[in-house]
């Protein structure tokens, strides 16, 4: 049997961005409308095909609020590629994600990046435009994307995947 290569990658953002919702909507194939914040740092794990070969992600779910800031970044070291997430529906949400960069990239300097706009099912504020423009500004991929609907979510670890693994 071939071994499956297992990669880490993270998924960043502010709290109440859904990225647990992504997680779980990716890895379970369910949403639950009510949840409880993420303590400290999560993960759960899920072969995804790519066309050449299929890698196992290991997904590191970063807790958003600052004071778990201190712990994160001994659980960025060793990760392939990182996902930027912030709510269309919050503003500030995004306005974080260059802290939220700067701080994955202390631990782990040539991080590939994708910046996901989560929550497209409910009233955007922020302009994917300026999402965008942000996105290539520092060499990263843009993606939206609904935890609720699943719309892009698929989409979104595939991308993951591929960056883990150099492509």
């Amino acid at each position: 049997m071939q071994d499956v290569p297992v990669l880490k990658v993270v998924v960043g953002g502010e709290g109440t961005v859904g990225k647990t919702s992504l997680i779980r909507r990716y890895c379970q194939g369910k949403f639950e409308a009510s949840r409880v914040a993420t303590i400290g740092v999560d993960f759960q794990t899920q072969l995804v095909k790519l066309p050449e070969k299929t890698v196992k992600l290991s997904i590191w779910d970063m807790a958003g609020q600052d004071r778990f800031q201190v712990i994160r970044g001994g659980f960025y070291r060793g990760s392939r590629a990182s996902a930027l997430v912030y709510d269309v529906s919050q503003a500030e949400t995004f306005a974080q994600l260059g802290k939220w960069r700067d701080e994955i990239i202390r631990v782990v300097a040539a991080e590939p990046f994708v910046v996901v706009g989560n929550k497209t099912d409910l009233n955007r504020v922020q302009s994917a435009d300026e999402a965008r423009a942000f996105a290539n500004s520092i060499g990263a991929e843009y993606l939206e994307t609904s935890a609720l609907t699943g719309e892009g979510v698929a989409t979104l670890f595939e991308t993951l995947a591929r960056l883990a693994v150099g492509q």
